[in-house]
C-alpha cells in the first residue's frame, strides 16, 4: 500500500466514524425536540385543567406523565453528552495519531531532500547510471530515479493532507467541546424543572390524600360512565352480529336456491340425453353433489370462503370483504395511526391506583387529553356501526372487520351509520370529559366485546 492510500484509507474511516456519530447525536436531538414538544402539550392541557378550581385525578394523571416524560428527555440529553465524550475521546486519539504520522512524514521528506541535496549534481547521476553493468540495468537504474523524485512529490502531498485533517479534526473536536457545555447548560435547566415537577407532583398527591372522599365520588362516575359505555358497546356488537348472521342466513338461501335450480336443469339435460344409461348415471351424480350443497346450504354450517385458511368462524367474516378488513386490521397490530394529531394520555389501559390512596379506577381504552374541537380520526378502513349520544357523550363506534374501535367524549361527528371509511378519515371533533376538561376516550374491542389495550396496536408515538 502506497503512503498516499494509506493517508486516503485514514480520511476515509474517520469520515465514516464521524458520520456515524454525528446522526447518532441528530437521532437524539430530533427524540429531544419531540419531547419538548410534547411537554410544551402538556404545561397548555395542564393549565386548562388547572383553571377548574377544582383537583382531579386528571391534573395528577397530566402531572406523572409530565414527570416519565421530563425523565426520559433527561435521559436523552445524558445519552448525548456520553456520545460527545466518546466523539471527543475519539476525535482527540485521531488528532495524537495524526501529529504523529505527520511527524514520520516530515521526517522521511527532510532526509529524502537531504539525499537529494547531496547528490544534487549531474556528475554523480550520470555517474549512478553509466556504473551499471548492463543496458538493463541502465534502465532499472533510470526508472528507479524517477520513482524516487515522484516518491518526495508523493511525500510533499502526503504531508499537506495529514495537516488539513489534522486542522479538521482540531476544528471538528473545538465544536464538540462548545457542544458539550450547550448540552451541559441544558442538563442543569432540564434537571431544576424535573425537580418542580416532582414537587408539583407530590404536592397534588398529599391534596389526594386530604380529599379521598371527593376522589373517590370521581371514580365512582367514572366507572358508571364506563360501565354504561360498555353495555352500550355490547348492544351495538349485538345487533351488528344479528345482522351479520341475517345477511349470512340470507347469503345461504340463494346458496340452496341457486343448487336447486343448478340440479334441476342438470336432471333436464340428463333426461334429454339419448343414451338413457350414461346419462342417468351422470344425473345421479350431479344430483347427489347438488343435494349436499343444499343440505350443507340448509343446515347452520358457515360458508367457507376461498383462502380462509385455519381462522376461527365469524359472522363478520362471512364474506371475502369482512375477512380481509378483518386480516389487515390484525396485520397492522402496532402500526395502526393514532385517532389524534396531538395529545397526550393520561389515563391508561386497565387498573391503575391512586397514588397516596387504596382506591384504584378501571379504564377500558385511554384517555387522551387534546384542545377541545381537534379532529378526530379513524385509525383504519372500517364502516361506521354507531353515530349517537351514550350517557351524554357522543360517541362513534367504527366495525373493522370483527374489531370494533369507539370514539367517546367528542363535540359533534362528521359521519353517519352505514358510512365506509378509510384509515385516517376525520369521523369528528374532540369535546370534554365529566371533569369539564378538552380529552376523548378511545377503545379498541374484539367481537365478544372484550377491550383490548390500544397501546398493543396503535403505533409508538415517537
Amino acid at each position: 500500500m502506497t503512503l498516499q492510500r494509506f493517508v486516503f484509507l485514514v480520511l476515509f474511516l474517520m469520515t465514516v466514524v464521524g458520520a456515524s456519530a454525528q446522526q447518532s447525536r441528530e437521532e437524539l436531538q430530533k427524540k429531544e425536540q419531540e419531547l419538548k414538544k410534547e411537554l410544551s402539550d402538556l404545561n397548555r392541557q395542564l393549565s386548562e385543567t388547572q383553571k377548574n378550581k377544582k383537583l382531579s385525578l386528571n391534573e395528577l394523571a397530566l402531572i406523572k406523565r409530565k414527570v416519565a416524560m421530563r425523565e426520559e428527555l433527561v435521559k436523552g440529553i445524558n445519552n448525548q453528552i456520553n456520545d460527545l465524550d466518546n466523539t471527543i475521546y475519539l476525535n482527540e486519539m485521531d488528532i495524537y495519531r495524526l501529529r504523529k504520522e505527520l511527524d514520520t512524514l516530515r521526517l522521511k521528506y527532510a532526509k529524502s531532500i537531504v539525499f537529494a541535496y547531496k547528490n544534487r549534481g549531474s556528475y554523480e547521476y550520470l555517474n549512478f547510471l553509466f556504473s551499471a553493468r548492463s543496458f538493463n540495468d541502465a534502465i532499472k537504474r533510470m526508472t528507479y530515479l524517477k520513482s524516487y523524485r515522484q516518491n518526495r512529490e508523493t511525500q510533499a502531498v502526503a504531508i499537506a493532507q495529514s495537516r488539513a485533517m489534522l486542522t479538521q479534526k482540531v476544528d471538528v473536536l473545538n465544536n464538540n467541546k462548545k457542544e458539550r457545555v450547550v448540552t451541559l447548560t441544558t442538563q442543569s435547566q432540564q434537571l431544576k424543572v424535573l425537580q418542580e415537577d416532582k414537587k408539583a407532583q407530590d404536592k397534588v398527591v398529599a391534596q389526594l390524600k386530604g380529599q379521598e372522599s371527593a376522589i373517590a365520588k370521581q371514580i365512582k362516575d367514572k366507572e358508571k360512565q364506563r360501565v354504561r359505555m360498555q353495555q352500550a358497546v355490547m348492544a351495538i356488537i349485538k345487533r351488528e352480529i344479528d345482522e351479520a348472521a341475517r345477511k349470512e342466513k340470507i347469503a345461504k338461501q340463494k346458496a340452496a336456491d341457486d343448487a336447486k335450480k343448478n340440479a334441476a336443469a342438470a336432471a333436464a339435460k340428463n333426461n334429454n340425453n339419448t343414451d338413457n344409461s350414461a346419462k342417468n348415471n351422470t344425473a345421479a351424480n350431479n344430483a347427489a353433489k347438488n343435494n349436499t350443497a343444499v343440505n350443507s346450504a340448509k343446515n347452520n354450517e358457515p360458508i367457507v370462503l376461498a383462502k380462509s385458511g385455519s381462522r376461527p368462524y365469524s359472522p363478520f367474516e362471512s364474506t371475502e370483504e369482512g375477512r380481509e378488513t378483518s386480516m389487515h386490521f390484525e396485520q397492522n397490530k402496532g402500526r395502526l395511526p393514532w385517532p389524534v394529531d396531538r395529545g397526550n394520555v393520561f389515563i391508561e389501559f386497565g387498573v391503575s391506583t391512586v397514588p397516596g390512596t387504596k382506591l384504584t379506577q378501571k379504564s377500558d381504552g385511554i384517555h387522551i387529553a387534546l384542545p377541545e374541537g381537534s379532529v378526530v380520526k379513524s385509525i383504519a378502513d372500517g364502516e361506521v356501526s354507531y353515530v349517537g349520544e351514550v350517557n351524554g357523550d357522543q360517541v362513534v363506534m367504527v366495525r373493522h372487520g370483527k374489531y370494533f374501535t369507539v370514539y367517546q367524549q367528542l363535540s359533534s361527528a362528521s359521519v353517519s351509520v352505514g358510512r365506509v371509511v378509510k384509515a385516517g378519515s376525520a369521523i369528528g371533533r374532540s369535546g370534554k370529559s365529566i371533569d369539564g376538561e378538552g380529552s376523548i376516550i378511545f377503545t379498541i374491542n374484539n367481537e365478544r366485546g372484550v377491550p383490548l389495550n390500544p397501546d398493543q396496536w396503535l403505533r409508538p408515538r415517537r
